[in-house]
């Protein structure tokens, strides 16, 4: 995936998005990261057709994304937002089907390939066990990894996931990332993720944008990106970049 120069605004007046290029690489974990506002999620919002740039583009296998129909572009790219809402009575197993959509049409369709998505989709995700649990029964980390399936059911080649540990405890944050980071290393999913925690960004990603105003300052591997000038121009704080082993590297913030 290609973004060359999107501009985007919410009121025509600011440009929330200034002039946006990057490239996602395939087969790797790219993370953005940036403080409140900055843009990051208005970017995966652009680079997923949620939003329409004002100038620019966005290719997909060397094609603008904005010429896709949408269950073609679904076969491709699979999305986790933020926020998500279902029924609370609605099981496991029946939400997650619900991404096998994008593959059925009118005259054809293959139920033993939709069913084998959705065991696929659940046995990624370790949740087998609950495939027919309300979902109003789950915890918040059962509930996210729920949504993953469902976006595994469709199974495309990369994946979004909008700000997936927000809400989680630091348990299921680790569990959820440690489930990413696997989707990536066995199954070769392309993931792009929007993060705030710096730490979990330099530990799960492979590339690392760092965002700022709507523009992306600095791209690169996290031993690239993040240092003690880069933090202090991004978030105003003023950091000790450390890197043991065992641990690899990580910040650890000492003022403003």
């Amino acid at each position: 995936m290609e973004i060359k120069d999107v501009v985007f605004s919410y009121d025509q007046k600011t440009e929330h998005l200034k002039k946006v290029s990057s490239v996602i690489q395939h087969g790797k974990v790219t993370t953005i990261i940036g403080p409140n506002g900055c843009g990051k999620s208005t970017l995966l919002g652009v680079m997923s057709k949620n939003y329409e740039p004002k100038s620019g583009e966005v290719l997909l296998d060397g094609k603008a994304i904005s010429s896709y129909k949408p269950k073609e572009l679904a076969k491709k790219l699979a999305v986790v937002h933020q926020h998500n809402d279902a029924p609370a009575d609605i099981t496991v197993e029946k939400l997650v089907s619900y991404g096998r959509m994008p593959h059925k049409g009118m005259l054809s369709q293959n139920k033993e390939e939709d069913e084998q998505a959705i065991e696929w989709a659940l046995t990624c995700t370790n949740l087998l066990a609950k495939r027919n649990r309300p979902i109003d029964q789950l915890s918040g980390g059962e509930r996210q990894r729920v949504w993953i399936a469902m976006s595994l059911a469709q199974r495309t080649p990369i994946l979004f996931l909008d700000e997936p540990t927000t809400y989680l405890d630091i348990y299921y944050q680790i569990e959820l990332l440690e489930l990413i980071r696997d989707l990536n290393v066995r199954h070769g999913l392309t993931i792009v993720m929007v993060l705030h925690d710096i730490n979990q960004a330099i530990r799960y990603s492979d590339q690392i944008m760092v965002m700022k105003e709507g523009e992306i300052i600095v791209r690169g591997t996290p031993e690239e990106v993040i240092n003690q000038e880069t933090m202090k121009a991004i978030y105003g704080v003023n950091v000790v970049v450390r890197q043991e082993q065992g641990l690899g590297l990580y910040i650890v913030p000492v003022g403003i």
